[in-house]
């Protein structure tokens, strides 16, 4: 088995030059809440907090889920896929996870 070290060190950052994208599911009810992106940075602060830390492309910035909203994120686990190139957090949400106030970001049906 693999340590953490190892793993991180097997990501794929390189491919997304310089973020994976980060899948985001409610550990209770295993509902897709969003699609975030991390950097290396956000990961290694992810990890060593517990609290989901994401790379804003818009603002070119760290950002810390639920910092001002108090909309948090606690990290229950995090996995990569496959081939290393994105991430899945599970967490332990708490209040409403999109900026327009809905419990998920995917709430606007196409099909």
């Amino acid at each position: 088995m693999m340590t953490k070290a190892e793993l991180f060190a097997k990501i794929d950052f390189n491919k997304g030059n310089g973020i994976v994208p980060v899948v985001v599911q409610d550990a209770k009810t295993k509902e897709i809440l969003m699609l975030a992106y991390a950097n290396k940075e956000a990961l290694e602060k992810t990890l060593a907090t517990r609290k989901a830390t994401y790379w804003s492309r818009s603002r070119n910035e760290l950002w810390v889920k639920g910092e001002t909203s108090g909309n948090t994120q606690k990290i229950v686990s995090v996995t990569a896929d496959c081939d290393y190139d994105s991430l899945l957090y599970i967490v332990e949400q708490k209040g409403v996870v999109c900026h327009t106030g809905a419990p998920t970001c995917f709430h606007n049906k196409l099909l």
